[in-house]
C-alpha cells in the first residue's frame, strides 16, 4: 500500500489520528492550534479534506463536520479522509468571520510563515495540509446575516470539478470562478481540486443545510469508491450558470414575500421596503425568472443593500426567451 503522510506525520492503514497544527500564541500566551482527525482505510484510494471555520463565525459547516466525526462516517473503508472542523479559531472564539487584526484568511493564502496572522493561518493549511489531499470540500456560510440555500460552488469549465459537483449534488451547483488570493485559487494551482459548499447563515444553525452538506459529502465519498453507500438526494441539482443580485432602491425596512430556493417569476412581488413611519410603501419585484439561492435577513437596509441572490439555471434562460424577455 502506497505511504500517507499528512503534516509530517505517516497515517497507517486502519488508523486515525488527530494531529494539531499550532498557528501561534493569543496574547495571554495561550497555544492556538488547528485541529485534524485523519482517518485512513484499509485499502488505497484518494486523499479528501473536509475543511471548515474558514471564517469563524460560519457554523454550519463546523457542525457538519463535527456531525461526521460524531457519527462514526469519517471512517472510510478506501482512502483517507481528513477532518478539519475550526480552521479559523481566532474567529470560532471571537464570533468573527476574519482573525483579530480584521483579515479574511480566504483572502491572504497561499500565505506567509511570518506574516499578518490570517496570513499565517493561510500559510500552515497551503504547506501542511494542501500538499498531501487530492480532493477538498471548503465548507461556508452566508455571511452578513444573508442565509445561502445548499449550494456548491465551482469551476464547472474544469471536468473534474464538475464531476465532484455532479457526485455532492445540492440543490444548487453554482459556476464560480476562483476568488483572488483563495484556498481554492491556491489549491488549483498545485493541481488539487476543490468544491465550495454553501448552506445557512452566519452564527445561527441550518438544519436542512447541515443535513445536505453530510448527505452531499458521503454521496461524495461514494462517487470516489471511498464508502459502499449514500444517501439518495431529497432535490433535484439544477445547475445555475448565472446570477444577480436585487438591490435596495430605498432605504428602510425589508419585508420578504418568498423563501430561500423558491422559484420566481419576471415581474413577481418578492418583498416590500417600508419606512418606520407608516408614510410609504415601495413593491420590490423579480427582474426575470430565477431561483432565489440566497436571502437577506435583516430588515433594516440602506440604498444598495443586496436584499436577495437570484440563480438562473439553463430552464429559466430558455424559458425566458422563448416569451420574449431580456
Amino acid at each position: 500500500m502506497k505511504v500517507v503522510h499528512i503534516a509530517g506525520h505517516e497515517i497507517r492503514p486502519g488508523e486515525f489520528k488527530e494531529i494539531k497544527i499550532n498557528i501561534a500564541k493569543l496574547p495571554s500566551q495561550t497555544l492556538i492550534d488547528t485541529p485534524l482527525y485523519i482517518s485512513r482505510g484499509m485499502e488505497d484510494g484518494p486523499v479528501l479534506a473536509l475543511m471548515a471555520g474558514m471564517h469563524g463565525d460560519e457554523i454550519n459547516g463546523l457542525e457538519i463536520v463535527r456531525r461526521i466525526l460524531d457519527g462514526g462516517l469519517h471512517q472510510p473503508k478506501r482512502g483517507t479522509l481528513v477532518c478539519m472542523p475550526i480552521i479559523n479559531v481566532y474567529g470560532f472564539l471571537n464570533f468573527s468571520r476574519d482573525v483579530p487584526d480584521g483579515k479574511d484568511v480566504n483572502r491572504s493564502f497561499p500565505g506567509s510563515k511570518n506574516g499578518s496572522l490570517a496570513s499565517r493561518v493561510a500559510y500552515h493549511v497551503t504547506h501542511d495540509v494542501i500538499p498531501f489531499i487530492d480532493i477538498g470540500v471548503d465548507f461556508h456560510t452566508g455571511g452578513a446575516m444573508r442565509t445561502n440555500y445548499p449550494q456548491v460552488r465551482a469551476m464547472l469549465n474544469n471536468e473534474k470539478n464538475m464531476a465532484l459537483a455532479n457526485a455532492f449534488h445540492a440543490p444548487f451547483t453554482l459556476d464560480a470562478p476562483f476568488r483572488p488570493s483563495s484556498l481554492r485559487k491556491e489549491a488549483s494551482k498545485k493541481g488539487k481540486n476543490i468544491i465550495v459548499y454553501e448552506g445557512g447563515e452566519s452564527l445561527r444553525f441550518d438544519q436542512q443545510a447541515i443535513e445536505e452538506g453530510i448527505a452531499g459529502t458521503l454521496r461524495l465519498m461514494h462517487h470516489l469508491k471511498m464508502i459502499d453507500w449514500a444517501p439518495d438526494p431529497k432535490e433535484e441539482n439544477r445547475i445555475i450558470w448565472s446570477s444577480t443580485w436585487v438591490r435596495a432602491k430605498h432605504a428602510g425596512l425589508f419585508h420578504a414575500n418568498v423563501q430561500c430556493g423558491q422559484l420566481v417569476h419576471k415581474g413577481e412581488w418578492v418583498g416590500t421596503i417600508t419606512d418606520p413611519f407608516g408614510l410609504f410603501k415601495e413593491k420590490v419585484v423579480a427582474p426575470e425568472k430565477a431561483y432565489i439561492i440566497g436571502l437577506n435577513n435583516i430588515p433594516v437596509v440602506n440604498a444598495g443593500d443586496a436584499l436577495m441572490h437570484l440563480g438562473m439555471d439553463n430552464y429559466c434562460k430558455l424559458d425566458s426567451k422563448s416569451k420574449g424577455e431580456e
